[in-house]
């Protein structure tokens, strides 16, 4: 878990996501579309790819991609940003996180 830690420490958004995937592209997409400036880091170009993969997956993540953190926190992949999106909780969320401004 160290090497995902360290990627998303002190950041407000970051996504993990690989170019191939489709609702990556969607989840990055919409997150952006509210202002904000996610990290992304691609693992199918990253060079430790596939030890941050299996980190992901250690966490709970399945399928691995896409992860969203908001905040320094594990939100979860795209069913879970769909949903709190939908509920209206995203953009409170990315508030919080100071990832966007009013």
């Amino acid at each position: 878990m160290a090497m995902v830690t360290a990627l998303v420490n002190e950041r407000s958004v970051v996504i993990f996501s690989k170019n191939s995937c489709c609702m990556c592209h969607t989840i990055k997409t919409l997150i952006s579309s509210f202002g904000a400036n996610p990290t992304v880091y691609e693992l199918d170009e990253h060079p430790k790819g596939h030890q941050i993969e299996k980190e992901l997956k250690a966490l709970g993540c399945k399928p691995s991609v896409p992860a969203v953190f908001i905040g320094q926190e594990l939100i979860g992949g795209a069913n879970e940003i769909m949903t709190l999106h939908l509920k209206g909780q995203l953009v409170p969320l990315l508030l919080r996180a100071n990832a966007i401004w009013v």
